[in-house]
């Protein structure tokens, strides 16, 4: 009887170990601050699917759109710090709303686990439109300062702000005509209701092929070989101004760390899956994995970069 009263407690007392080595014992929440359908969703969605095995529970993807990204973004930060949410996010409610919305959080209120890759913002011209690259475009525009417009996500927005810090850094000057996306950007566009669109390349990239439209300027340092025609900012010399569509895996502060790193390799490994990477491809986005570190770097220096030029522009809530 001593012995079995021995190993009795001795069970008892290894129960709480075992238990904390049990993480995740129930399904996990994927906030994602957009609508179904976007990429943002998409890349969110895939990524959940192939990190479940690793973590044996299911991942749970959930939609809170609003406020440009802000509204589930704040779920996140105000979730509890257990383990079982996380967002996953674009750049836009992170580094760019903040600048024209209240919002209740900073970078200092969440933590960065990883982000994925990026895409380009692009400028296209109309067909008939007397420049045939990137150069002769600047040239055009210079020649008439504030005659033409171009189209973009809205004001504030990040397509808007990426093209303010080109135009700067340029000596340019084009008004802006907002939208309520790219998606109506490339419509109004198309319409001839703007000069140039301004916006995400998978809206406008079927018609750039079908000649609908000359894309002649990338907002990203390098080009892209999907719109061949276009300069990317290091052949104009400012590369250090780009401003590009990224997507981040973000955690509440204080997730515990055995936790989080848990989340991290199984998210970091479904990234490296060649399935993700052809979901990317597909959405012209460009795989480049970041580690926490290297995220959090990113949010915290696009942040300030991309609040100078609001408040330039006047955008900026503390104008």
């Amino acid at each position: 009887m001593k012995l079995v009263r021995t190993l009795l407690a001795a069970a008892a007392l290894a129960l709480p170990a075992t238990l904390a080595v049990a993480y995740p014992d129930r399904p996990i929440t994927l906030i994602v601050p957009s609508p179904p359908g976007g990429g943002t969703d998409v890349f969110a969605r895939q990524l959940a699917e192939i990190a479940e095995p690793a973590l044996k529970q299911k991942v749970v993807v959930e939609n809170k759109p609003g406020g440009g990204g802000t509204v589930g973004t704040t779920l996140v930060t105000a979730a509890k710090p257990d383990g079982y949410t996380f967002g996953f996010v674009w750049n836009s409610p992170v580094t760019t709303s903040p600048h024209s919305l209240p919002v209740a959080y900073t970078p200092d209120s969440y933590q960065a686990v990883l982000s994925i890759g990026y895409s380009s913002y692009v400028l296209c011209v109309q067909p008939d439109f007397p420049a045939a690259n990137a150069k002769e475009l600047i040239a055009a525009i210079k020649a008439a300062p504030g005659k033409y417009t171009y189209g973009n996500d809205g004001v504030g927005g990040t397509m808007q702000l990426a093209a303010e810090r080109i135009f700067k850094a340029l000596g340019l000057k084009v008004r802006s005509v907002p939208f309520g996306g790219a998606g109506e950007t490339a419509k109004n566009f198309l319409g001839g209701h703007v000069d140039f669109y301004g916006g995400s390349l998978p809206p406008i990239l079927a018609h750039a092929k079908a000649g609908k439209a000359k894309c002649l300027i990338l907002t990203s340092p390098e080009g892209n070989p999907a719109l061949p025609e276009a300069s990317g900012l290091d052949a104009l010399g400012i590369g250090q101004e780009a401003t590009v569509l990224w997507w981040a895996m973000i955690a509440p502060k204080n997730v515990p760390a055995d936790r989080l790193a848990v989340i991290t390799k199984a998210f970091t490994d479904a990234a490296k899956e060649p399935r993700f990477k052809e979901v990317m491809e597909k959405q012209g986005a460009v795989f480049a994995l970041k580690d926490a570190a290297a995220t959090d770097a990113a949010i915290r220096a696009e942040l300030a970069a991309l609040g100078e030029v609001a408040k330039a522009i006047g955008v900026s809530k503390g104008n």
